[in-house]
């Protein structure tokens, strides 16, 4: 018997449902917004990744999906705001466009070992906003990710934002912290000794106990931002405060890959344990510019769908309750049946019935199990008078319809 690949998941029916709730759900937020979907192939050529997310970064360096081919490799895609940014000048948008807002929905892939809310195939929603620098920028992001969450009827998150400041700042930032963690190197983790030569910003969100202390007890503040970078981060907490939503800053806060400068945002949950973070994001002015487009700023987030249904308390509504069974008995009635199922559908009606052969027991038990609204009964008897049985699940009550009136008293309902 084949099994799916660890980290991987089917997701069912009864689930899917779910999926579909969020999916539209933020299809509808996001048309509020503005913003505009778009859909990037899920393999690119590795060298984009690279690139982008920074040569010593965890996913560059251990969990990119590599396809080698010829004399290239390609990779499935471990985020979308690379693909995105890469669309976004291989076709001209900031030529013809120039500013833009777009979300997307899609899979992601990362090779890592599995745990709640971590998977090797996981899903992303999110958004990307490229051509302004403008910190109301920032401030649209935030809200509509907090807009998002409240929608899906998720609570109990917190958003914790924090600046990185421009190129220049975060050079002093990882200045700052080598300077300061070298001193008590013994003390960390294994991991944060390489990342102290590569990736140090990475040891402020390192979960071992004993890094947390260290990096609680380092000074560093806002000593590396320069003025400009300040006045920015100022304007985004003051929009946010403005629209009342509540946030923290931290400024432990950092993001793992190398393209984020200035505001970058965290959204946790403490239903996940120590994997508490279901969407994120910030800005990555540089990165346009980097991947050979303009000197445009930049900014996004995703939303792990995964860890969204680990913490959401909204469940969608049952669309098999308007369901509509048609139950035929006797070889005449079965045509008589097909035509009211196309009938039914076509008036916008789900409607389906029993491919089993079974018997009115057994079909009227098979739209119980389907969670049935009406059941249409129809055999020789009722073929004679022109007429179907309608029987209301819910009530039991059950009536006799003509043929001609059933799509409208369906729809009377």
């Amino acid at each position: 018997m084949y099994k799916r690949i660890p980290g991987t998941k089917d997701i069912l029916p009864d689930e899917a449902n779910y999926w579909q709730e969020i999916e539209n759900i933020s299809r509808g937020i996001f048309s509020l917004y503005g913003y505009s979907e778009i859909r990037p192939p899920v393999v690119e050529d590795v060298k984009l990744f690279n690139r982008s997310l920074g040569e010593f970064t965890e996913i560059v360096q251990k969990q990119m999906f590599l396809i080698p081919h010829q004399e290239d490799t390609y990779a499935l895609r471990p985020e979308g705001t690379a693909s995105i940014v890469r669309a976004y000048i291989e076709n001209n948008l900031d030529k013809t466009v120039g500013f833009v807002k777009f979300y997307y929905i899609g899979p992601m892939f990362r090779l890592e070992r599995p745990q709640k809310g971590r998977l090797r195939q996981f899903h992303h929603i999110g958004a990307e906003v490229i051509g302004s620098a403008d910190p109301k920028v920032d401030v649209e992001v935030i809200a509509l990710a907090d807009n998002l969450l409240k929608a899906y009827g998720i609570n109990g998150y917190e958003i914790k934002i924090n600046t990185l400041g421009c190129t220049k700042d975060k050079k002093l930032l990882i200045q700052l912290l080598s300077e300061q963690l070298s001193k008590k190197e013994a003390a960390l983790c294994q991991e944060c000794k390489q990342r102290l030569g590569h990736n140090v910003l990475r040891v402020l969100d390192c979960k071992d106990e004993g890094c947390q202390k260290i990096v609680k007890s380092l000074d560093i503040h806002n000593k590396h931002l320069c003025p400009e970078c300040l006045e920015h981060f100022s304007k985004v907490k003051s929009g946010l405060d403005a629209l009342k939503i509540k946030y923290d800053v931290s400024t432990q806060l950092v993001r793992g890959l190398d393209y984020y400068t200035r505001t970058v945002f965290e959204i946790k949950h403490s239903e996940l344990g120590a994997q508490d973070a279901i969407g994120a994001g910030g800005r990555y002015d540089n990165l346009v510019e980097e991947l050979g487009g303009p000197n445009v700023g930049a900014m996004g987030f995703a939303f792990g769908v995964e860890r969204l249904l680990l913490v959401t308390s909204h469940k969608s509504q049952d669309t098999s309750k308007n369901l509509t069974f048609v139950i035929t008995l006797g070889d005449k009635a079965e045509i008589e049946g097909l035509k009211l199922i196309f009938e039914l559908r076509n008036a916008g009606i789900p409607a389906d019935t029993d491919f089993e052969s079974k018997s009115l027991k057994g079909a009227l038990r098979s739209a119980s199990d389907k969670n049935a609204k009406f059941v249409v009964i129809i055999g020789e008897n009722e073929l004679q008078k022109n007429v179907v049985m309608l029987k209301d699940m819910d009530s039991g009550e059950q009536k006799e319809i003509k043929i001609s009136n059933l799509v409208e008293e369906i729809k009377n309902v």
